[in-house]
């Protein structure tokens, strides 16, 4: 499924050029070298942050990022003749195709659960500061959650999983590697949550990974990653309460 990739066949062409890549890289460095920052300043009460009063605004810029990640990706991709359409790898031809991935991505999420239940018994809690702070309380919140959540679902799969790993697969002709590396890259990029969430992160994102290489498509990640950010960052403090 992610091994030697096909010789002669199009996904093992760059979509952008090594410039472009290059570029994208260096922005992913200055990213997680902030995130690093961020989790190791000093604020009180051991969190990311001394408040909850202004999350929206965090939420709203991380939304703004993510799909300036996106524009970016579009500018290179765009000058190979590669649309974002190109990378998402397919569009629904009808409901029975909605309804087939949705089906997938319900379970590619229990899998996922698994997997990151197994992550927590390996990997325990460190000294990493809590996201607590940052989590919605208020019905405002709440839907602002739910926007970079959907937004993080489209954007993230699309950069790491359509671009990154089709990068990497041009660039080695390896379907391992190129999982293996824009999950990693995934991961990093969420460092200011600290080094043992960014491991399950990373695994995370060599799932997602995986699956776009099984399935041929973004569509189903997509689903599972805004969901799972959803689940996450709110719903299952409701059901699990």
């Amino acid at each position: 499924m992610v091994g030697r990739a096909p010789s002669g066949t199009a996904e093992c062409e760059p979509v952008a050029s090594t410039r472009h890549f290059l570029v994208f890289l260096g922005i992913m460095i200055l990213v997680i070298l902030a995130g690093s920052a961020a989790q190791h300043r000093q604020v009180a009460g051991g969190g990311l942050t001394e408040s909850h009063a202004h999350v929206i605004p965090i939420y709203l810029s991380t939304t703004v990022m993510n799909w300036l990640l996106v524009w970016f990706v579009w500018r290179g991709t765009s000058r190979r003749g590669v649309g974002l359409l190109a990378l998402i790898r397919g569009r629904w031809a009808g409901p029975r195709d909605i309804l087939r991935d949705v089906a997938i991505a319900l379970g590619c999420w229990g899998a996922l659960l698994a997997v990151a239940w197994a992550l927590a018994r390996l990997v325990e809690q460190g000294g990493e500061k809590s996201l607590d702070l940052l989590l919605p309380r208020t019905p405002g919140e709440v839907i602002a959650w739910l926007v970079t959540s959907a937004s993080a679902g489209f954007c993230e799969e699309l950069v790491f999983r359509g671009y990154v790993q089709r990068q990497l697969l041009a660039l080695t002709q390896r379907g391992s590697l190129s999982v293996l590396g824009q999950g990693m890259v995934f991961g990093l990029m969420h460092a200011y949550q600290g080094w043992r969430p960014v491991l399950r992160i990373c695994a995370f994102g060599v799932f997602l990974g995986a699956v776009a290489a099984w399935r041929k498509t973004l569509r189903v990640g997509m689903i599972v990653h805004g969901w799972q950010d959803v689940w996450a960052g709110w719903l299952s403090g409701l059901v699990l309460r």
